[in-house]
């Protein structure tokens, strides 16, 4: 019997008023970026670690980490479609990602389609992405960064 397996990915940065914003892998105009090694896009920061909680690969820094200097200031995408590849390397199979932005901006809903078909082609698997605030609690309600959350379903294949 295959039994599909599920990861959970949780990301986390501050804004950083220096840096672009990248976020669900979209560039947001006029939007406070976000502090990290790569581009702290945390909706696909969040969505790599739940592929390789999925796949016992371990999480995003031990796969992209900051002591790896050819993934500094790597686009949030790239990392993700890379991360796909090596859960498939890896003998799985991916079937969805379902990834939810916390934060009062960017506002997601606008650009929800375009993001979903962004990623979706970056997984080559369908990829969900929808919005949340936690009104006015935590980092995120104070406007102070922004957390991804995102669940993963793997089958393994059986190569």
């Amino acid at each position: 019997m295959i039994v599909p397996r599920v990861g959970v990915g949780t990301d986390v940065h501050a804004f950083a008023p220096d840096r672009e914003c990248w976020v669900a892998g979209l560039y947001w105009p006029g939007e406070t970026g976000l502090a990290g090694h790569s581009d702290g896009d945390v909706a696909a920061h969040a969505a790599c670690d739940a592929l390789f909680a999925a796949a016992s690969l371990g999480d995003l820094g031990a796969n992209f980490g900051v002591a790896e200097p050819e993934w500094a200031g790597a686009r949030g995408v790239l990392l993700l479609a890379e991360a796909a590849r090596r859960v498939r390397a890896a003998g799985f199979e991916i079937g969805n990602i379902s990834i939810q932005v916390i934060g009062v901006r960017p506002k997601i809903g606008p650009r929800r389609a375009e993001a979903q078909r962004l990623l979706g082609e970056a997984v080559g698997a369908p990829v969900a992405v929808s919005g949340t605030t936690t009104d006015g609690l935590g980092l995120t309600g104070r406007a102070e960064g922004l957390a991804g959350v995102a669940v993963a379903l793997v089958v393994p294949t059986g190569s």
